[in-house]
């Protein structure tokens, strides 16, 4: 009687699964999916080449068959927000700060892990010069931080040898400098940087700061910095790694990863020196729309969560992911992210 209950038992479950399988998978035309340009979008649109196919195909293996997944880039990270928030744009890859800004309108479905650096030290000094050329080999980690770097002008070289001969800089110091930073919803180009000054200057904020100029993302602070036109612009760590390259090349040249060249001389890790180190920073997301009721839902967000962790576990994904220095996805929630809301309203 016992193995003849098994029997049946095993045979229910055959039919289950096999009625599973021939179930009709789910018809969706087109998914739009949106990277924040941290990077060139070039370089992104480039890297992530390959990841409308990886995504249909892993979909499909959960019920969902995909006519088309569009990659783009936004032009500024509150642009993708923006998108989210209207489902014009139904899955993005969002700083912890924009999620956080925009956190009413999208939901985060994964966290990015990442290989942490070979550095993270809190004492500026320590980041400075070729023998501290940070590595991206530490350990994995769900958390990066800021700097806050001098560029080779005139300004941000005083400011640099002040740090580096183990002087506090003061307000006044920082106040003469022009300084580059990314728009007000960016945890490394933003929302950190202006918690440290707070931290470190009596609850001043880079809006107090004389002169702030708003920048077109990293690439364009980085070029910035290397014709000397500011004096100070801030970066997640370790940037140098990614305009390491592009740094000494001419600036009629593109580096491997199609970055334009920024005609330097001397090594990015002599010349870009870290004058400031926030507190550690949430990773990155990858969020969802909540505009739009057939993707957001249980069933689909469980088949994308999957399907994204089972590429980035792939080497073909880990090479697109690389882009980002994303190694790896961890499901998320939005009580992850407590902390960036919390920063967000400091910095208001």
């Amino acid at each position: 009687m016992k193995k003849t209950l098994a029997f049946l038992l095993a045979a229910l479950m055959c039919l289950s699964a096999a009625s599973a399988l021939a179930a009709d998978p789910v018809k969706m035309d087109k998914l739009v999916f949106e990277f924040v340009p941290s990077k060139d979008a070039d370089v992104i649109i480039q890297g992530t080449a390959n990841l409308p196919e990886l995504i249909k195909a892993e979909m499909l293996k959960h019920g969902y068959d995909i006519g088309e997944v569009d990659i783009t880039v936004g032009a500024d990270y509150n642009a993708t927000g923006e998108g989210m928030a209207t489902g014009a744009i139904d899955v993005g890859w969002l700083p912890g700060g924009t999620y956080a800004l925009y956190s009413d309108e999208v939901d985060v479905i994964l966290t990015a892990t990442r290989n942490g650096l070979s550095n993270d030290s809190t004492d500026p000094r320590d980041w400075n010069g070729e023998a501290n050329k940070t590595l991206k080999d530490g350990p994995q980690v769900t958390f990066y931080r800021s700097l806050i770097y001098a560029a080779p002008s005139a300004y941000g070289k005083e400011l640099a040898a002040k740090v580096n001969a183990g002087e506090k800089l003061t307000w006044e110091d920082l106040d003469k400098a022009s300084w580059g930073v990314m728009r007000t919803s960016s945890s490394a180009g933003y929302i950190y940087p202006t918690m440290w000054l707070m931290e470190n200057y009596d609850g001043k904020k880079l809006s107090d700061l004389s002169t702030v100029a708003t920048l077109g993302g990293y690439p364009d602070g980085f070029a910035q910095a290397a014709a000397e036109n500011i004096d100070v612009i801030v970066c997640y760590a370790d940037g140098r790694n990614d305009y390491e390259l592009a740094w000494t090349i001419p600036v009629t040249d593109k580096d491997e990863t199609g970055k334009s060249g920024m005609g330097r001389e001397n090594s990015i890790w002599e010349e870009l020196n870290v004058i400031g180190v926030t507190e550690g920073i949430y990773n990155d997301t990858v969020a969802i729309t909540k505009a739009k009721p057939e993707i957001y839902n249980p069933e689909f967000i469980k088949a994308l969560q999957e399907s994204l962790i089972a590429i980035i576990g792939t080497d073909e994904g880990k090479a697109i992911f690389d882009v980002y220095s994303h190694t790896g996805y961890a499901v998320a929630t939005d009580a992850d992210y407590e902390g960036a809301r919390k920063a967000l309203e400091a910095v208001k």
